[in-house]
Formats: C-alpha cells, structure tokens, sequence
C-alpha cells in the first residue's frame, strides 16, 4: 500500500518511515486540498490556514499526546515529555516561561558571538581532510554540542557526552520511538546524573552563566524553579538546543548545495547569515511538523473538527506554498514569517540562541568551503517529525 493516496482529501500514511513530508506528493496535494488525513489526524497543508490554526482558541499545544500515539502513557520518558514548558498550558505554561525567559536574554546570548565564531573557525580548520569532510560528524555534530557546553559554562570537553546522549533523545521525535523506547530511557537517565550534578554545583559556586540565572530564577508573583523543573528545563535545553541545531545545520548545507550561486552570494556577503538562516529554515526545517490538538468540538473551513484530534501544521509545506512565496531560495528575499520555531504561545523559547549560532556558523563555512557538493554515503533521519542528516560526507575546494 502506498504510503500516499490522493483524492478530494489526500491521505497520507505518515507512520511509514518511508514516507515523506516535503515530497512532489505532499505539494502536489497541497494544491487538491488545504488539509490531508493521517492516522495521527490532519495534517495542515497551506500557509494561511497553518498561520491561523497555529493561534487559534480552541487548538492547544499538541506534542503532548505524541507518546501516547506511540502507545507509551507511562514511564521516565512519559513524565519527563510531560513535564516539557511547550507541554504546558495557561498559567503554568506563562509561569514557567516568565521564569526562564531572563537566561535567553539577547544580552546574555549575544556576549558569547565570538566564542561562537572562535569555534566555527577551529572546526574547519581541523578537518581531517582539507577538501572533504563528514559533515555532521567534523562539525555539525560537535559545533551545536560545544555551544550547548559554552552556554551552560561547561567544559567543551563534555561535548561528546551531550551529543551521544541528545542524539539518542532525540530519537523519540521520530515514528521509530516505540522500538528505541529502551534506550532513549537510558540516555534521558543520564543526562538527569548529569544536570543533577551541574545544578549542585551552581548553587554551590555561583557563575555569572546560564545556569546560574537559572537556579536563581525567582519572582514575587511566581516563585522560583522548583528542582524538578530545573533539571527537566536544563535536559529540554540540552537536547533541544543540540538536536535541533546539528539537523538544521546538516539542512542548510543540502540547501545550499543545490542552490551554490546562494552560497557564493553568503561568502561575499556575510552579513546575510541571520537572513539566510530563515530562508533555510523557511524551505527546510528540522521541525517538519508543528502539532496542536483541538481542545473543544468546532467546526473550521467546512471541516468538523472533533476535541482531542491531534493537527499537524507542516511548516515545510506551509513555508513553500505559492500562494504565499514566489518558487526558489533567496537569502536576499523579504519572507513572510516562516513556522520552523512554531508559533503563538508557544513559540521557541530558545529560537534567539538556534538564530545567533547558526548566523554565525553559515557565513564561515561559506568563505571557507568554496563549491561544495555531496559525496557519495549520506544517510538520513526519516523525512517525518524532526529530520536531518545522519551522514553527510562533503567535498568542496578549500579556501586559504
């Protein structure tokens, strides 16, 4: 059976691994039909209704139900997915975030640009080859975990130990989470050892850091972090800000590699790296779904939409559609707000860290890395949920 049947309503069989969220197919239906059905419930096709749906009333956030899709409603990884500030809603949800916003502060995150650039440079320059590369392997992998290290004012020596344990994390964003249940558990053990450890410290030996800001978040209407919600809001941080940065970095070079009069213009123009980091984000995010799901019965767009159905709103489909975006990737181009940082109440609390980091690292590789073109050996997450390369070996010319 077809992971894919088109008609007046497409469907689409999404817990195939093989299937695809930014295929031919999935455009192709976007054009018979503003929505798709899936096993998991509808699936958004088209900007504008994905901009509405995504602040709508009677739509929460709808992550929250992803374990129990997958048949998994207890458990550490169950509680932990639970205990997630995006999982949250009203009071709690603004609480939580009121609490945390003060360490994502542009100030705090914007002192650390040179340390940002400093280690995109040395990547590079130790490539263990100097006209190819692995891609995720030699940098990807290592930049977006040594800056999770520089964030959280730890030696960028552990930086093995936050990939290996977020990769493995961050396995549970795709349709293969019941088989990897098992060690996705263990690895969430041991980043709890882990942020247990630096949250002792940091009340012990206060630094003017991240976490520090952290453990002393406090307000008179709010309270302070409790433990529990300190250390599950380091372990988002750590995966989040790891798994999503390696997959969008891995993403840009694909982009790019098909488009190299872009990565020309990036080279001669590095300025344009926070312009082209959105225009990546806007026709390849990580994030390929943003999920709500409907909290009382309503009917939208002639479509009765019953509470408790989950919505996937999909960001790559939305951020392409043209009845929004003129075709092809311009990192000089004006754009509409893409929804690869969600959006509404929940929008990416750490969307100013993923945007300073990667603005950063682009426009290095670009002058450094002159022609790239894949080589053969990639391997690849599949095209659902959260995605990116596993492998992505890289030739290009070196620039002295």
């Amino acid at each position: 059976m077809s992971s894919l049947t088109l008609g007046p309503v497409p469907a689409f069989d999404v817990t195939d691994p093989a299937f695809s969220i930014t295929s031919e197919d999935v455009h192709r239906a976007r054009e018979q039909s503003w929505y798709a059905t899936t096993p998991y419930g509808i699936a958004v096709l088209r900007y504008e209704h994905v901009n509405r749906l995504i602040k709508h009333p009677k739509l929460r956030q709808g992550s929250v139900a992803w374990p129990a899709h997958n048949g998994i409603t207890e458990g550490p990884f169950a509680e932990w997915f639970a205990s997630w500030i995006l999982n949250k809603e009203g009071e709690e949800h603004h609480r939580l975030r009121r609490l945390l916003n003060p360490a994502f502060s542009p100030k705090l995150i914007g002192s650390l640009v040179p340390r940002f650039q400093a280690l995109a440079l040395e990547l590079i320059e130790n490539f263990a080859e100097p006209d190819r590369c692995e891609f995720v392997g030699e940098f990807a992998e290592p930049y977006a975990a040594r800056v999770i290290a520089i964030m959280l004012g730890l030696p960028e020596s552990e930086w093995k130990v936050i990939a290996t344990e977020s990769a493995t994390v961050g396995l549970a964003m795709g349709v293969t989470l019941r088989e990897d249940l098992p060690k996705i558990e263990a690895a969430l053990q041991r980043l709890y050892a882990f942020c247990d450890d630096l949250i002792a410290d940091r009340r012990a030996r206060p630094q003017d850091d991240f976490v520090t800001a952290l453990v002393n978040a406090s307000r008179p209407d709010d309270g302070r972090l409790s433990d529990t919600e300190l250390r599950d809001a380091i372990v988002l941080l750590i995966f989040g800000g790891f798994d999503t940065t390696r997959n969008q970095l891995g993403l840009a070079m694909q982009t790019f590699m098909a488009h190299p009069d872009q990565w020309r213009l990036l080279a001669q123009r590095p300025e344009l790296g926070g312009n082209a980091v959105e225009e990546v984000m806007r026709v390849n995010p990580t994030v390929r779904w943003v999920t709500r799901e409907v909290l009382e019965d309503f009917e939208y767009e002639g479509l009765a939409l019953a509470a408790g159905t989950t919505v996937h709103l999909y960001s790559e489909a939305a951020g392409t559609d043209p009845r929004v975006f003129e075709p092809g990737f311009d990192i000089t181009a004006e754009r509409r707000p893409h929804f690869g940082f969600g959006g509404g109440a929940h929008h990416c609390l750490g969307h100013f860290v993923a945007r300073s980091d990667m603005s950063e690292a682009l426009p290095l590789l670009a002058t450094r890395l002159i022609d790239p073109h894949e080589l053969p050996g990639a391997s690849w997450l599949p095209d659902s949920g959260n995605t990116g390369p596993i492998r992505l070996p890289i030739g290009f010319t070196p620039n002295p």
